[in-house]
């Protein structure tokens, strides 16, 4: 049987790193978007992964997006698939297009409704990313892989997270990228509270580089958790410097890769907004001890 991505997680040999990306809205994008996996490739990166949109016309960009990539590179691809807007139809279609395109992987999401607002399942649809992954196990021979929350998910709290994680194993789901954080402990405190209701699977740690400063207030409300001061009072110190700031954010950004994996993260994904240099840096810094699979 080909090797998985679970495979590569189980593997003795280091961690892995893997890269997320979105569909790009236009063709320079698209273009930005291959320029940044072939600077990537010569790290061999073991997987990338692909959001998908939230409204018809983006989730064909997703499908457009991952054709790009299968074009430029044979690094094995993740295919985002969500629940949220969606009719069971559209979800089959999603899938089928995923199986022509080669692509054997899945990150079963729940998702957030294309305007905005509170979750609603779709009349015709799924009800949770559980059902999702039950689903696609039952639709095709995909590896199903799932989302966790080093943060308490906002409508919900840090034990309701660590079940739910449990029950989307139980479904079928094979491993899980967490959203991405800033605090190591938050990241160890989930996979605690998950490894003692009986969680097996390995749970990758998603890393978001920071390079601006604008990122601090955004980047906290995407993670569901303010940035700890330890984070933020560096970055604020030299926030009227452009390549000061970059620096710091990127010493931090490292560090943090440094604990978690210290702590037995069997893996780093690195959202990197289509964007390689900041990944590429930290990646090399801590390649240079010998912390992650040589390249």
């Amino acid at each position: 049987m080909p090797e998985t991505i679970v495979d590569r997680l189980r593997a003795s040999d280091g961690p892995t790193f893997s890269v997320e990306f979105f569909p790009p809205s236009d063709d320079a994008g698209v273009q930005q978007l291959i320029g940044t996996v072939d600077a990537l490739g010569g790290l061999r990166p073991d997987w990338l992964s692909v959001t998908y949109g939230a409204t018809g016309a983006s989730r064909y960009k997703t499908f457009s997006a991952v054709g790009a990539i299968r074009g430029t590179t044979d690094t094995p691809l993740i295919g985002h698939l969500t629940v949220a807007g969606q009719p069971l139809g559209e979800i089959r279609r999603a899938l089928d297009a995923y199986a022509r395109l080669g692509v054997t992987h899945v990150l079963a999401l729940r998702g957030d409704p294309p305007g905005g607002g509170a979750f609603v399942p779709h009349p015709d649809g799924l009800i949770s990313a559980t059902e999702l992954v039950r689903f696609i196990k039952g639709y095709g021979d995909f590896t199903v892989g799932v989302a966790a929350f080093a943060n308490a998910h906002p409508e919900g709290s840090a034990e309701l997270d660590a079940r739910i994680l449990l029950d989307k194993q139980e479904a079928g789901a094979e491993f899980a990228v967490s959203q991405m954080f800033f605090d190591p402990q938050a990241y160890v405190s989930m996979l605690g509270r998950f490894r003692s209701l009986g969680g097996t699977m390995p749970v990758v740690a998603g890393i978001m580089p920071i390079t601006v400063p604008s990122q601090i207030e955004r980047f906290g409300a995407m993670s569901g958790a303010e940035l700890p001061r330890d984070v933020v009072g560096p970055l604020l110190a030299v926030a009227d410097s452009k390549e000061k700031f970059r620096e710091v954010g990127v010493d931090l950004i490292t560090q943090l890769c440094r604990d978690v994996l210290d702590a037995g993260a069997p893996g780093l994904q690195f959202f990197t907004l289509n964007r390689s240099t900041a990944t590429v840096e930290i990646l090399g810094r801590l390649r240079d001890p010998g912390v992650a699979r040589a390249s």
